[in-house]
């Protein structure tokens, strides 16, 4: 299994009128914390685009227990739990308050994506060796 953690404080724009995060702001929390994962193995999602590989979005699950709030550092754990084997890849990603609350759950499916062909590809072999050593 991989984990990362990124810190990332609530901002005012980001929240409605009660003062809590914006339903619609927590896929971007799991975006940061999924580029901020990647980069920690060395990559960067224009790194990935460079090797010919984009990773579009197909699938988007989320699960709020309580409100983030503005002004909070949010705690962003991203977790693979599974080594892709296919063209698909899952990002899990929890929220925690400063307190260690946990705040809303989500699950984030891309897949490996060719531009040029136009076409659903394995993950990059450089990507897949730095994970491997988490699945061992």
């Amino acid at each position: 299994m991989y984990t990362s953690e990124t810190k990332i404080r609530v901002r005012y724009g980001e929240t409605d009128q009660m003062g809590f995060l914006y339903y619609g702001n927590y896929a971007l929390y799991y975006e940061s914390g999924r580029a901020e994962a990647i980069r920690q193995l060395g990559f960067s999602y224009r790194q990935l685009e460079e090797l010919g590989i984009h990773m579009p979005v197909v699938e988007l699950q989320s699960n709020y227990y309580r409100p983030a709030l503005y002004d909070d550092l949010i705690t962003v754990k991203t977790i693979l739990k599974e080594l892709p084997e296919g063209s698909k890849i899952q990002f899990h990603s929890e929220l925690y308050n400063e307190s260690g609350q946990l705040l809303n759950k989500g699950v984030t499916t891309l897949v490996f994506y060719d531009p040029i062909a136009k076409a659903k590809v394995k993950m990059h072999p450089e990507l897949m060796q730095r994970l491997e050593p988490f699945f061992q």
